[in-house]
C-alpha cells in the first residue's frame, strides 16, 4: 500500500480592516499633501506663464521671469551674500563644534548633563525667542547690519547643531586607540589630527553639510541682523514679496522656485551623508 500524503492546510488569510482612526489620519496626511503639491506646483505654473487669470492653465510659457529676477532682484550678489555666510558659519562652527563634541563624548565632569541641554536649547526653541534680545546685542555693540551680524547670530543654532552631529560619531571610535598612540608618545594634538581626524572625515562632511542647509534656510535671525549687503537668499526672498505690488508675481514665483530648488538640492546631499533617526536617537537618549 502506497501512503497517502496530505498537505498541510494553508493557514487562513487574515483580512486587515482599517479602523476609522486610521482613515482619517491617512485622509488627512493625504489632504494634506495634496495642498502642498497644489500650492507648489501653482508656484512654478506661474514662474513659467506669460498670463493666468480664469484659466486652468497660463495662456503662453516663457522663461523671462527668470532672467528678470535675476536682473531686478540682484540674484548674483544675493547668492554671493549667501555663499559666504554659509561658508563662514560652516568653518567657524566645525572649528568649534568638533573639539566641544570630544570633550562630551570622551569627558565626564560635573554638571556635563547641564552643559549638554544648554547646547540644545538653541535648536530646541524657536529662533525668534532668543533673536530679538541678541539682535539688540549686536546692534548695541556694532556688530549688526553688516555681515559680521549675520554670521555670528547663525552660530548660535549650529554650533550646537554640529555638536549634536558629532558626538555620536566620536562615541563610535574605541578610545584603545587614543591610548595606543598615548603609550607611543603621541600628544593630544597629534592624536586629533592624525588619528582623530580622518576618522571622524563622514562625520565632519555630515555635519557641514547640515549646517550649511540649516544656514541658507535660516530667516528670523538673518532677518533681524542683516543689513541692505547682508541679505541672504531667505531674506532677499521676503523681501521681493513684501514689495510683489510693485514687481511682477512671475517674477518672484521665479525666485522662490530658484531658492527651493537649491534648498531641495542641499537636502538631498545632506541625506545622503547623515540618518535622520541617529540625530533623534541622539537627542533621545541620556548624555551621560
Amino acid at each position: 500500500m502506497t501512503a497517502v500524503l496530505s498537505r498541510p492546510e494553508a493557514p487562513p488569510r487574515r483580512r486587515i480592516v482599517a479602523s476609522p482612526t486610521s482613515w482619517l489620519i491617512w485622509g488627512a496626511v493625504a489632504f494634506f499633501l495634496i495642498n502642498l503639491a497644489g500650492v507648489i506646483a501653482s508656484v512654478v505654473v506661474n514662474s513659467f506663464g506669460e498670463r493666468w487669470f480664469d484659466t486652468w492653465l497660463p495662456q503662453g510659457w516663457t522663461t523671462k521671469w527668470y532672467a528678470t529676477a535675476w536682473t531686478e532682484f540682484g540674484l548674483l550678489d544675493v547668492m554671493l551674500v549667501t555663499l559666504e555666510v554659509a561658508v563662514l558659519v560652516v568653518a567657524i562652527s566645525v572649528l568649534v563644534g568638533v573639539p566641544a563634541s570630544y570633550v562630551l563624548a570622551r569627558r565626564s565632569f560635573p554638571g556635563r548633563r547641564l552643559v549638554y541641554l544648554l547646547f540644545l536649547l538653541p535648536i530646541l526653541m524657536p529662533p525668534i525667542t532668543y533673536g530679538i534680545p541678541l539682535a539688540t546685542v549686536l546692534y548695541k555693540y556694532g556688530f549688526a547690519g553688516h555681515l559680521t551680524g549675520v554670521v555670528l547670530a547663525n552660530l548660535v543654532p549650529s554650533i550646537p547643531f554640529v555638536i549634536l552631529t558629532m558626538t555620536p560619531f566620536i562615541e563610535q571610535i574605541d578610545p584603545a586607540i587614543e591610548r595606543a598612540a598615548r603609550m607611543c608618545g603621541a600628544r593630544t594634538w597629534q592624536i586629533f589630527a592624525r588619528i582623530l581626524a580622518p576618522l571622524l572625515v563622514p562625520g565632519i562632511l555630515a555635519a557641514s553639510i547640515l549646517v550649511l542647509v540649516r544656514t541658507v534656510g535660516m530667516f528670523e535671525l538673518t532677518f533681524l541682523t542683516a543689513g541692505p549687503d547682508s541679505q541672504t537668499l531667505v531674506v532677499a526672498l521676503y523681501y521681493s514679496m513684501s514689495a510683489a505690488g510693485i514687481r511682477a508675481q512671475q517674477s518672484v514665483d521665479a525666485m522662490a522656485v530658484l531658492y527651493t530648488s537649491s534648498m531641495l538640492v542641499l537636502l538631498v546631499i545632506a541625506l545622503r551623508f547623515v540618518n535622520p533617526t541617529q540625530l533623534v536617537a541622539r537627542v533621545k537618549e541620556d548624555p551621560d
